[in-house]
C-alpha cells in the first residue's frame, strides 16, 4: 500500500495480506469486507479491483498455503531414500512452515470447511496428499523395521497435528526460534513412530 498525495493506493497483495490477518485473528465469517477496506484506509468498493469476492480472497489463502506445504515436504524429502532421514525431514519442514506462516496455518485449519465446492474438496484433497506422503514414510519405515508402530495412519496424524499446534503457541520473541522448535520436533516425531 503507498500513498501518493492525499490518495491511498491499494495493491492485490496488500488486500490478501489485511485479509490475511483479520482472517486468522477473526475468522473467515467473522471479517466483513468493510473491516479490510478499512484496514487499509480505502473504501470498500475499491478492494473489487483487486479481487472478486471475499471467498476468493479466502480461496487464494487457502491454495497457497497448502500448495506452499506440499512444495516443502517434496524439496525437504527430494534425493532422501532412508525413512529415517526422510521423516526428519519432512517434520522439520512442516513444523517450520506452521512457526514462520502462523496466519496462514490458522485460516486453512479453521476455514477451509466454508469454501464453496468444488474449491473445499479440491483443497482438502490436496492435503490429504500431503497426509499420504507422510503415512507413506512412516510406512516405509515399517516395513524396513527402522520404526515401530501399530498404525502409520495414527503416526502420521499425531505429527501433522503436533506441527499445526505450533502455529497457535508460537512467537518470534519466545526463548526458541523457529528452527530450534522444528529441530525440537524431529525428535518427538521419531518417538512418535517408535524409531531404532
Amino acid at each position: 500500500m503507498t500513498r501518493t498525495g492525499e490518495r491511498t493506493t491499494v495493491t492485490s497483495d496488500a488486500v490478501l495480506d489485511s485479509a490475511l490477518t483479520l482472517f486468522a485473528a477473526l475468522g473467515y465469517h467473522g471479517t466483513a469486507l468493510s473491516q479490510i477496506a478499512g484496514a487499509l484506509e480505502v473504501r470498500t468498493p475499491s478492494l473489487y479491483n483487486h479481487m472478486r469476492s471475499k471467498h476468493d480472497l479466502l480461496l487464494t489463502i487457502v491454495r497457497r498455503t497448502v500448495t506452499g506445504v506440499l512444495d516443502d515436504f517434496t524439496a525437504a524429502t527430494d534425493g532422501l531414500t532412508d525413512p529415517r532421514d526422510r521423516l526428519l525431514a519432512a517434520t522439520r519442514a512442516y513444523a517450520l512452515r506452521h512457526a514462520t506462516h502462523r496466519r496462514e496455518a490458522i485460516v486453512v485449519n479453521r476455514d477451509t470447511s466454508s469454501l464453496d465446492e468444488p474449491h473445499r474438496s479440491e483443497m482438502q484433497a490436496l492435503r490429504r496428499t500431503h497426509d499420504h506422503a507422510l503415512r507413506a514414510i512412516i510406512e516405509e519405515g515399517v516395513a524396513a523395521g527402522r520404526f515401530s508402530i501399530d498404525s502409520p495412519a495414527l503416526g502420521s496424524f499425531a505429527i501433522r497435528e503436533m506441527c499445526v499446534s505450533v502455529a497457535r503457541w508460537f512467537r518470534d520473541d519466545g526463548p526458541m526460534t523457529a528452527e530450534q522448535v522444528a529441530e525440537e520436533y524431529t525428535g518427538f516425531a521419531l518417538r512418535i513412530v517408535g524409531a531404532e
